[in-house]
């Protein structure tokens, strides 16, 4: 499948902005299942300093120094990725949760340092023992560690209503827990947290989702949005994709930009600037099928 995406950002500032910083996660990532055609970013004003690299998880990033006072900034990505689905994980056939301490540190499916990262809790995903309580019922003792990660995820969808107006960017997972709503940042962090809990290796992921317009109705321009998941570890099959919000293994339709411990990790857009004041921003994000 080869997908186009469209993720344009706009920043109105009710003062000039004097100088600025950013750190920018856009730019796709290179992931077995996926590979980028093509990919540009538009900045506007022109930054007089730009950076291409990457994070410390690997991610690639983009640094941008804005000299020039500037009163809107700009940052419109374009990329064209073919995306392939992945052989169907053997969820049974994973090592139990409750055994991953003992892999053989000598083992080529031994944890390494960046899979015990993310066994611990983030800022963003410290569970309460509620949430430790609610993830504990999907990890009886000895059940694969795959099949009882996609027996959580199915029941974060089965029991959370997707609810846009319910949480923002700032909302705990906790509150998130009590009142059963939120958006796929919010599934994705509060099954982090479970899985940590349960000393699990598990990593979000951002990107976009293909979505589909009802039957008999036009795809809307600029109505679709950033995507988020997670990703969980078993020693014989590596990191395995799956999606709280809709309840399944991640396939052919999911476009991969970057990963981290938490959302903090790979927010599309950081950073620090003088002057501003109030400002609004405004995102359009399109997601095609070539």
């Amino acid at each position: 499948m080869i997908l186009e995406v469209s993720h344009k950002t706009l920043y109105r500032y009710g003062a000039p902005v004097i100088q600025s910083q950013h750190l920018v996660h856009k730019s796709p990532r290179v992931v077995p299942r996926q590979h980028i055609r093509h990919h540009s970013l538009i900045v506007e004003p022109a930054p007089a300093v730009r950076y291409d690299g990457c994070d410390a998880f690997g991610n690639p990033i983009v640094i941008l120094d804005i000299e020039v006072a500037h009163r809107e900034f700009v940052l419109h990505a374009r990329s064209e990725i073919e995306t392939h689905a992945p052989p169907p994980p053997r969820l049974t056939a994973s090592t139990p949760w409750d055994r991953l301490d003992g892999v053989d540190t000598a083992s080529t499916w031994a944890m390494d340092l960046d899979t015990i990262q993310y066994r611990c809790a983030s800022r963003l995903t410290t569970p309460s023992i509620d949430i430790a309580d609610y993830a504990d019922a999907s990890f009886l003792p000895g059940r694969p560690v795959l099949d009882g990660a996609m027996d959580l995820v199915t029941r974060i969808y089965r029991d959370f209503k997707f609810d846009p107006t319910a949480t923002d960017v700032s909302t705990p997972i906790g509150q998130v827990f009590r009142q059963r709503r939120g958006v796929c940042q919010d599934f994705s962090h509060l099954a982090l947290a479970g899985l940590r809990a349960m000393r699990i290796p598990a990593r979000y992921v951002s990107g976009y989702l293909l979505t589909r317009p009802p039957p008999g109705q036009p795809k809307l321009q600029g109505t679709d949005a950033s995507h988020a998941w997670i990703s969980v570890w078993s020693p014989e099959q590596g990191w395995i994709d799956f999606d709280p919000t809709n309840g399944l293994i991640v396939a052919d339709e999911h476009v991969t930009v970057a990963h981290g411990r938490d959302y903090d990790d790979v927010s599309p857009i950081s950073g620090v600037l003088i002057g501003g004041g109030e400002h609004s921003v405004s995102v359009s994000v399109d997601v095609r099928q070539v």
